[in-house]
């Protein structure tokens, strides 16, 4: 479904289940499909929201830097149009910042955070990369990131042994508007949440995949620590987007948490 004129913006959504609220944000790059399997493992127990950010996926691309500040804003249009007061929030990646957003601007609207594969800042070499990304893309358009973000987001014995899984995401990559795509990414190069996130008293949960060279470990540990009472919770044998390689233990966690 499209929501039209939510903080300006056209978002697309899709609603299911029944019982508690839970949000799912995406990563940069992609869009809601990418939570089929959680939306299967928690519909029964669960009203399950997916929607697609910002200039991804079939939400409007608009022009120009985003904030995250405007990202939080979004969902926030999104939830006061369809009367949900408080949800659980799942973001992964791109949709974790997010998550952290919505924790420092909006607390009153979470129940639980679940940030997965995600970071609060990077270090000053990796921030310094995301400029270039920008030049990059604005004069090459996304094919060529296609290749090497399926190598960051899947482990090589993943790619081998799911083409039809790879090819359909690389297909994601690919159709994001680089409006969106470059919006994001500017958002992404101001990201500095640690030293704020003292103040967040929203039960959260940490998840990173042992094999995720985007945000590895070290990150989601740093992300842990700066959240008073945090778990974080490292799952074997994933890259970085852990709700699809390692969907069932991703599954077990989130349910246990939730």
């Amino acid at each position: 479904m499209i929501l039209p004129s939510a903080n300006n913006l056209d978002i697309h959504y899709e609603i299911s289940g029944s019982g508690p609220c839970v949000v799912f944000a995406h990563s940069l790059g992609s869009d809601l499909s990418i939570w089929a399997a959680q939306k299967s493992a928690l519909a029964g127990r669960h009203t399950v929201l997916c929607y697609d950010i910002r200039g991804h996926g079939q939400t409007a691309a608009t022009t120009g830097a985003y904030s995250f500040d405007l990202l939080a804003a979004d969902l926030i249009a999104l939830l006061d149009a369809l009367k949900i007061d408080s949800a659980s929030f799942v973001g992964i990646s791109l949709g974790g910042m997010i998550g952290q957003a919505l924790a420092l601007t909006a607390p009153e609207r979470l129940e639980k955070l679940v940030l997965a594969d995600t970071t609060s800042r990077y270090p000053p070499e990796a921030q310094a990369a995301w400029p270039e990304r920008i030049l990059q893309i604005e004069s090459a358009g996304l094919e060529p990131m296609v290749t090497p973000t399926l190598e960051r987001w899947f482990t090589a014995p993943y790619r081998a042994a799911h083409p039809d899984v790879t090819t359909r995401i690389g297909n994601l990559i690919h159709r994001t508007p680089v409006a969106g795509y470059v919006g994001c990414c500017h958002a992404i190069a101001g990201l500095d949440f640690t030293n704020r996130l003292t103040v967040v008293k929203t039960p959260t949960l940490v998840l990173v995949g042992d094999q995720d060279a985007g945000t590895p470990p070290a990150m989601a540990r740093e992300l842990a620590a700066a959240i008073p009472g945090a778990r974080l919770e490292i799952i074997p044998g994933a890259a970085h987007l852990s709700n699809i390689e390692q969907a069932d233990a991703f599954n077990q966690r989130l349910a246990d948490f939730l």
